[in-house]
């Protein structure tokens, strides 16, 4: 999922057959999806490249880049609003919160209805990307 330099396209995640297994508690899935920490530069790489959809709805602590989204909460303080577990959850499956969200499920495939022809059967993101992403996240602290 990128350098944090430069980001060029998003590739297609894993196909489904490679989704990881999770466990939700409450409203977090508290264990990493990989085992491990993600990596805080590659996911504010991903977040602030436009192909992610990220910068699209959400704006944030990101002064390199113009017209940032307005439609979904500033992600500036989210790692103080929530835990690393809540935060993966809201990437992994957002329609968990609100069914009629405008936020993908980036790690979920089962049970959409409108998913682009590239996307189909495929994760949005990998486990991997997801880590790195709640990892930035939590480090956006008021």
């Amino acid at each position: 999922m990128w350098l944090a330099a430069s980001v060029s396209a998003l590739p297609c995640a894993a196909d489904a057959q490679a989704l990881r297994g999770y466990d939700v508690v409450g409203d977090a899935i508290p264990d990493s999806l990989t085992g491990a920490p993600g990596d805080p530069v590659r996911g504010r790489a991903l977040i602030v490249d436009r192909s992610s959809t990220c910068i699209l709805c959400h704006s944030g602590p990101f002064p390199e880049q113009n017209f940032q989204g307005d439609l979904a909460p500033n992600l500036a303080g989210a790692g103080s609003r929530w835990s690393e577990g809540q935060l993966r959850l809201r990437l992994v499956d957002a329609a968990r919160f609100n069914a009629a969200t405008i936020m993908p499920s980036f790690y979920r495939v089962d049970g959409l209805d409108r998913v682009g022809p590239a996307w189909r059967g495929k994760p949005m993101l990998s486990a991997e990307q997801i880590e790195d992403i709640v990892a930035y996240l939590g480090t956006l602290r008021d």
